[in-house]
């Protein structure tokens, strides 16, 4: 099969022929349609997770798949062959699971769920991590009926979903967005679209809120950004961010919950997923298509608007 590998920690991605793999003992066989791409996947490939999980080389990457099990090993009954399904294959030793390729095996037991009928597979491919994150940010923080909410990132893929979750729920959503995103995120139900390239974004925040902010959700920024935002909420708020940059100690003083959010990935919460898209009341950001031979050139650039997916 092909595959997109590093052969270590840093080194350059390349697209990569491999065997074919084999379901074991209570795994199954899934031939992959599409994968999703996430930001992550670049941070494991040079290293980011070694110390919270161990490599396999040559590593695989991506962890979001949609395909079809074609079999499944001795004791594998959860799925048949030609179910078609989806889900996100985080698992020790990273790269022995990755979905950047044509075949996967893994466990029965992995957080996969069957797709729904009005799902395609390269829309499934798209939702796992992103979507997953953005509905168990938006739970933590219920209720957010009334309460003022300003989404850092809100263009990309857990932004665009985590803006139609909080606006749903009654959020009166702050969508840090391009300018030329707006009209997508008036559509998400964001109140207003703000434009970090226009103005400062602690300045802009200052002018139309004067009084504060009661809760932040940064995917996007670093530490000394983050914190600079998170100096805009009010005491009794919560501040998130997804790339573990929090002082929790600093916001505690001032009042503020603050969150470094962990995902934590199950198969009834997929299903959940898929069924809010598959019935429309959530929709998923723009996809981009690519192919296998284009992501090299993909990885570390970068992050695209919305949702890039690699189809087979």
């Amino acid at each position: 099969m092909r595959a997109i590998t590093v052969s270590s920690y840093g080194a350059s991605p390349s697209v990569t022929e491999l065997p074919t793999p084999q379901a074991g003992p209570g795994q199954v066989l899934i031939a992959i349609q599409a994968a999703g791409m996430n930001p992550m996947d670049t941070q494991i490939a040079n290293g980011g997770w070694q110390n919270v999980m161990p490599g396999t080389f040559p590593m695989v990457l991506g962890a979001d798949l949609a395909g079809t099990v074609r079999d499944g090993g001795p004791g594998a009954a959860r799925f048949a062959p030609g179910d078609a399904v989806f889900g996100q294959l985080l698992i020790p030793p990273l790269g022995s699971t990755g979905t950047y390729a044509q075949y996967v095996a893994c466990a029965q037991d992995a957080p996969l769920a069957r797709i729904p009928v009005g799902l395609d597979p390269v829309t499934a491919a798209a939702l796992p991590t992103v979507g997953v994150t953005a509905m168990q940010i938006a739970e933590s923080l219920a209720p957010l009926d009334g309460k003022i909410v300003l989404i850092v990132g809100a263009a990309g893929g857990v932004g665009s979903f985590l803006t139609q979750f909080a606006a749903q729920a009654g959020a009166h959503v702050d969508a840090v967005a391009p300018a030329a995103e707006s009209q997508r995120m008036t559509g998400y139900g964001a109140a207003e679209t703000i434009d970090r390239a226009a103005m400062p974004l602690p300045e802009s925040l200052a002018r139309t809120h004067p009084d504060g902010i009661d809760v932040l959700v940064d995917v996007a920024s670093d530490a000394a950004q983050f914190a600079a935002l998170a100096g805009h909420v009010r005491p009794g708020g919560t501040a998130v961010t997804t790339r573990y940059v929090a002082d929790l100690g600093t916001l505690a003083q001032a009042g503020v919950t603050g969150v470094n959010f962990q995902l934590s990935m199950t198969a009834p919460l997929l299903d959940q997923l898929a069924a809010r898209v598959a019935a429309g009341s959530v929709v998923p950001p723009p996809i981009t298509r690519v192919s296998l031979d284009d992501v090299p050139a993909l990885l570390g650039g970068r992050p695209t608007e919305g949702k890039t997916v690699i189809t087979m």
